[in-house]
């Protein structure tokens, strides 16, 4: 289920320049995008008092990011915003992403469909701005969130019990305290400049011309997605969200970038295709320059970057916005546990070096996917279509990656990779496992006699994390505890993972990556290394191991 919010004040607003702020809160987040979204949305709902600055007077109406995937997915389902909730923002693909070269012959098939480990479709098309509004709408419905526009953090003063934060509107300044800020206020950071937090540029960067599209009414369109590796001009086609087209079209060497960002131009390039002035609309069209870069460090004392304040990668995989949304989950069950006072504050150096390897991991990839598609040498070209041409043949149908995530706060072969989302049925109610129960986090066990005994203190923390107790069978009274929930396998999803794990319990932590894994004797075990993690921090270096 959604974070539950009967039990919190009802009390989020978006200020006027005029309202007055409180003098502290438990966590400011500077940057109103997706990222500081879902961030505030969830601290909000745990009961934490968040106050958001957002340099814009009002929310960017264009479309950016367009595509998600199926964790993403399951991450959106956490403040309630399903994809079959929400239909007139987001649409499944379930097919092949296509490359074909100049001719058209295919080079490559990405397999974009079915369902993923999260238990949604592994590729989402969405409309970013219809998004953004209903995570206001989540943010402004209950959690403890406040936003202000037109407002700008200018200055941070961290010390070892609380940050002091500047925030300049109206041509005035004001201080406000905070147990933590987090900075997810885009690539051109203040909060990364201010807590020192480098930038690491691989010198990876091509102009793109972007360009969204609403066709008219009886318009048809090409509806998959297209990579064309055309060395004339390497293009995207991709769906743009319900009743939207993308399409993107590299800068060529010598072209001139602001002859090519008009609507002129755009249209020219789409004709190809067959959007023109008279059977569709121009939404938009932006030259974006496709890099990849990232931070060095992510967090310093109470303050953390998040979202493209913490990495930039080329669109080729459709991660970068998923990468940000990673971000704020796992940052902020961690802030939740240090905040409630279970764990120290040394838990939050796992996020730096848990996040960092996951995201470069997908900046590496899309690289590699650009370095592929950026090709205008036609002697380099045809070399790619030979070796692309007969590893198509061979078979290989290539699926996005699955990174694990780097070190922290994980233990096992399996520990740091993504759990399983299957339906279950408690007591009559069948749904997906995270709306039937409170949230992700959980040990599953086979059996319910293998619960361990466990103490008062673990289970009341455990209860605090949203870690719940489960069993695929047994009887509940012959379990150690009283804590324990017996669930019907509606789909035998959890039993099949179980075998592929060759475990008899996994345990869950609240943002869907895996502890740790065992036998049913491992429980109390993996239960008290998870809590002691917690409690006093992995022991994780922060440096450039970890990358």
């Amino acid at each position: 289920m959604p974070p539950s919010t009967h039990d919190l004040e009802l009390d989020a607003a978006t200020r006027s320049s005029d309202d007055p702020l409180r003098a502290d809160y438990d966590v400011v987040v500077v940057g109103n995008g997706p990222v500081g979204k879902v961030v505030a949305a969830h601290l909000g709902a745990r009961g934490h008092r968040v106050l958001v600055v957002e340099r814009a007077e009002s929310p960017y109406p264009l479309p950016r990011a367009v595509t998600h995937c199926s964790d993403v997915a399951r991450i959106l389902q956490s403040v309630g915003l399903a994809p079959d909730t929400i239909p007139h923002i987001t649409e499944p693909y379930d097919a092949m992403y296509v490359w074909t070269n100049g001719v058209g012959e295919t080079l490559v098939e990405v397999d974009w469909s079915g369902l993923g480990e999260s238990g949604w479709y592994n590729t989402y098309f969405f409309d970013q701005p219809s998004l953004e509004q209903a995570l206001d709408e989540v943010m402004a419905a209950g959690p403890r969130v406040e936003v202000v526009r037109g407002a700008e953090m200018t200055a941070l003063d961290d010390r070892p019990d609380a940050v002091t934060v500047t925030i300049r509107r109206g041509g005035e300044d004001v201080e406000v305290r905070a147990e933590f800020v987090v900075g997810a206020d885009g690539a051109h950071s203040t909060v990364r400049d201010l807590i020192d937090a480098g930038w690491h540029d691989d010198g990876y960067a091509y102009d793109w011309l972007v360009v969204d599209v609403e066709p008219g009414a009886g318009a048809s369109f090409p509806s998959g997605a297209t990579q064309r590796c055309d060395t004339d001009r390497p293009s995207t086609m991709v769906p743009g969200g319900p009743g939207r087209r993308r399409w993107e079209f590299m800068r060529l060497p010598g072209e001139d970038a602001d002859t090519l960002n008009t609507p002129e131009s755009a249209w020219e390039l789409l004709a190809p295709w067959g959007p023109t002035p008279e059977n569709a609309s121009l939404v938009r069209h932006s030259v974006y320059t496709f890099q990849a870069c990232w931070a060095e460090r992510w967090r310093r004392g109470r303050a953390a970057v998040a979202g493209d304040a913490a990495h930039l990668m080329p669109p080729f995989a459709g991660q970068g916005l998923g990468a940000g949304l990673r971000d704020a989950l796992n940052l902020t069950w961690k802030l939740d546990a240090v905040l409630r006072g279970i764990a120290s504050p040394d838990l939050l150096d796992s996020y730096t070096s848990e996040r960092r390897h996951h995201a470069r991991a997908f900046v590496d990839f899309s690289v590699s996917l650009g370095k592929v598609i950026c090709i205008t040498d036609p002697d380099e070209a045809a070399e790619r279509d030979r070796r692309l041409q007969a590893e198509h043949r061979a078979g290989d149908r290539p699926r996005p990656p699955r990174p694990g995530l780097g070190p922290g706060l994980h233990d096992g072969e399996h520990g740091g990779t993504l759990s399983r989302q299957g339906r279950v049925r408690i007591d009559g109610e069948t749904g997906r496992f995270d709306d039937v129960l409170d949230g992700p986090g959980a040990l599953i066990l086979r059996r319910a006699e293998d619960v361990p005994e466990l103490s008062t203190r673990d289970l009341e923390d455990l209860a605090a994390l949203r870690v719940t107790v489960v069993a695929l069978s047994g009887d509940r009274t012959a379990a150690a505890i009283d804590e324990v929930t017996v669930i019907d396998d509606v789909d035998g999803t959890y039993t099949a993972w179980l075998d592929e794990l060759a475990a008899d319990v996994v345990l869950v932590r609240p943002d869907f990556h895996i502890y740790g894994t065992g036998t049913g004797d491992d429980a109390g075990a993996l239960v008290r290394g998870f809590l002691t993690g917690v409690r006093t921090g992995p022991c994780v270096r922060v440096d450039s191991s970890n990358v």
